[in-house]
């Protein structure tokens, strides 16, 4: 009884190692690593939640450590992403005659991403209404968007995408429009099903089919659109709720 109490926070603790182990690469640039334990601690994050609901062990300090764990993970990790990213690129979103200034102060516009993942962890811990679905985007989903963006980099061909992502102008937008969404009063549904009519579960189906093939075509630059999508059909979601409480 006392092991099965502790095996959703080990989980948590895995999500935890995992994020610990990508802020190692990512501050060594090693962004295909770093993707690949973001991902690792996002299934554990996914999980232990789950695991806990099915075991029945769910309690206050599971919770604080989910927080915690995806701080790192979620938090951190794409602010050292960003930071890196925007100490590489060339084209930069301000004028300073001192190019050492210029370079210096510049790529911490990055770390904005970690104090609104940060804002937004606390805020779900005290919000209520977060149960079976979401208000304002999951800070899980922050993070792939951010990891894509040195991979598409590296690994895709599409030079307008790579081109973007040279772009610290481009890159100063993502920032500040990431850590508004994070924040943001919007309504997010859950990929959590409670049961699987297709009626009451359409955007989720929609979202799943229009995913998978992106993901096998597009690759990584499928992580981007496949969080515009979400967000889009989202608010396409909560219209649609809206017409028909008025109806």
């Amino acid at each position: 009884m006392i092991l099965k109490k502790h095996i959703p926070n080990l989980l948590t603790l895995g999500n935890l190692f995992c994020g610990t182990v990508a802020c190692i690469f990512a501050v060594q640039a090693n962004f295909t690593l770093a993707g690949l334990f973001v991902a690792i601690g996002i299934f554990f994050d996914f999980f232990d939640g789950f695991v806990a609901r099915i075991l029945n062990v769910s309690g206050a300090l599971g919770k604080q450590l989910d927080s915690l764990a995806d701080m790192v993970t979620s938090g951190v990790v794409p602010g050292i992403i960003m930071f890196n990213l925007l100490s590489n690129n060339q084209i930069v979103p301000f004028n300073f005659k001192d190019e050492w200034v210029l370079h210096s102060y510049v790529p911490f516009l990055g770390l904005i991403v970690t104090l609104g993942a940060c804002y937004r962890l606390a805020k779900f811990n005290i919000d209520t209404r977060q149960s079976d679905s979401f208000i304002g985007l999951p800070t899980p989903a922050m993070t792939l968007f951010v990891i894509s963006l040195p991979l598409i980099k590296e690994y895709s061909d599409f030079e307008i995408a790579q081109n973007l992502i040279d772009n610290n102008y481009f890159l100063c937008i993502i920032i500040l429009l990431l850590t508004y969404l994070m924040n943001a009063e919007l309504g997010l549904f859950s990929l959590k099903f409670k049961e699987y009519s297709i009626k009451k579960n359409l955007m989720k189906y929609l979202f799943l089919v229009v995913s998978i093939p992106m993901i096998l075509f597009l690759k990584y630059v499928s992580i981007p659109l496949i969080i515009i999508i979400y967000i889009v059909l989202s608010l396409i979601s909560n219209y649609r709720k809206k017409l028909e409480f008025k109806n």
